[in-house]
């Protein structure tokens, strides 16, 4: 059984782009957690909605890590930037964290977008894992 290989046909290559994003968003919804708890303890509103509203975020992040082949998925990606921003109304350090994943985002967005282009022009492959085969 170990010896089988599956048929078919071969994986697609993730961009640079993608593999950044995942990065951010799953680290994101880390930190997301982690500030969800932080809201519960401090009672900063219902108990039940904060933490229904922090799983909501956590689950749309990695909902959003599979959709990142797609250009749905930055879209969401960033709408996702925003939510997290705006939850500084009940616990004001997201605010700065929320402006560091916005910019740590953008930043990934902008370098693998370039990244993805020069690789395009040199016909080389994006992924790091498949240039090597």
């Amino acid at each position: 059984m170990a010896g089988l290989v599956r048929a078919g046909r071969p994986r697609r290559a993730r961009t640079v782009r993608e593999s950044l994003g995942s990065i951010v968003l799953g680290f994101e919804s880390v930190i997301v957690f982690l500030a969800t708890l932080v809201a519960f303890g401090l009672k900063v509103a219902d108990p039940v909605i904060v933490l229904v509203g922090g799983a909501v975020v956590c689950l749309a992040l990695v909902a959003t890590l599979g959709l990142l082949s797609r250009p749905l998925g930055f879209r969401l990606g960033w709408a996702l930037q925003f939510v997290i921003v705006a939850s500084g109304l009940l616990v004001p350090i997201m605010y700065v964290i929320g402006a560091a994943f916005v910019a740590l985002w953008t930043y990934c967005m902008v370098t693998g977008t370039r990244l993805d282009a020069q690789a395009r022009r040199a016909g080389e492959p994006t992924d790091p894992i498949e240039g090597e085969r």
